[in-house]
């Protein structure tokens, strides 16, 4: 918002013939100021401590399911019947699964599959939330109603319901899963962004906007959606911790990926036949979605402290 206001203060200034070299003087001043903030916001994350150990863990999670295929020997997909669930060992650290093969490999390939769900599932929420919910507090009116009735009947239907349906009725496959979960977490989005719309249209610089002949999409990607970052970034970075909560329980259920596919979802499902005599084989999938669920919220939280300090706007931005 301060961005904006300054701008307008340049605009005005440049109308009143001040020189070239102050205007760039204060562009100047402008830019260190902006940097100035996020040195301030970074300083703030990394002195709250659970989001920094929080980003760390997260940090190793992504880097050991990216080079997955260079930190282990096996392949995911290679059998050897002659050393079925055998326990962890120096051989196989995680152990290995019902067809022999090494189950620290498949969920290193786990993690690629489910992070990647819930990030690019992320991103769907987040546009069509945003695109809904922009719609709807920039125009007001009978647009607003007719969008927010559709999100609340929406909000009104179970999740897991929502899930189910869509999963059963699509098939089970990596492009469907990102869709479905994008498309059943979106509406939260979309109230935030239409609370943020609504109060921003009728500040100042907003109003300005409009009576320089700004047009309204010039006023929504300028003016409004800069503003709306923040409480975004914080909506963003919790529900990729809800989608992958998703993708596990779909898979779980066997309406995610399907063998031989690997996520960590489907690994515990496929442990469960053997969770008695073999019970490693859902005890690591489970700690990594666990760790992973965890550092998402922890970083979350930390970047909720950090843009919202107060807790007044951002408290209710996950989307579940």
């Amino acid at each position: 918002m301060a961005n904006s206001i300054r701008g307008y203060v340049l605009t005005d200034i440049a109308s009143h013939g001040v020189s070239e070299q102050n205007l760039i003087a204060l562009q100047h001043d402008e830019e260190v100021e902006e940097i100035s903030n996020w040195r301030r916001n970074w300083h703030s994350f990394s002195h709250n401590r659970p989001a920094v150990i929080g980003l760390i863990v997260l940090i190793g999670i992504l880097l050991a399911a990216i080079f997955g295929p260079i930190l282990s020997p096996y392949d995911t997909l290679t059998q050897d019947l002659g050393n079925r669930l055998q326990a962890p060992s120096w051989a196989h650290p995680m152990g290995t699964d019902e067809l022999g093969r090494d189950s620290m490999t498949r969920i290193l390939a786990g993690g690629r599959v489910s992070l990647g769900v819930a990030a690019l599932a992320t991103t769907v929420a987040l546009t069509v939330g945003t695109t809904v919910g922009s719609i709807a507090g920039f125009w007001g009116g009978w647009v607003d109603n007719v969008l927010m009735r559709f999100t609340d009947l929406a909000l009104s239907l179970p999740d897991l319901f929502l899930l189910i349906l869509a999963a059963s009725l699509l098939g089970p496959s990596f492009v469907t899963m990102v869709i479905i979960i994008g498309l059943v977490r979106w509406m939260n989005v979309a109230r935030l962004v239409r609370g943020s719309f609504l109060t921003l249209r009728e500040r100042e610089f907003v109003l300005s906007a409009r009576a320089s002949g700004t047009r309204s999409r010039g006023i929504i990607f300028k003016h409004l959606l800069p503003n709306s970052l923040s409480p975004l970034i914080v909506a963003g970075t919790l529900g990729v911790a809800s989608a992958i909560i998703a993708e596990s329980t779909l898979s779980f259920l066997g309406l995610g990926l399907q063998p031989p596919a690997s996520s960590w979802g489907t690994m515990l499902r496929n442990a469960q036949r053997v969770i008695f005599s073999t019970p490693w084989a859902a005890v690591f999938p489970g700690i990594m979605i666990f760790l992973t669920v965890v550092s998402v919220n922890f970083i979350g939280d930390g970047l909720r402290d950090v843009f919202d300090p107060r807790g007044t706007t951002l408290s209710k931005s996950r989307f579940q």
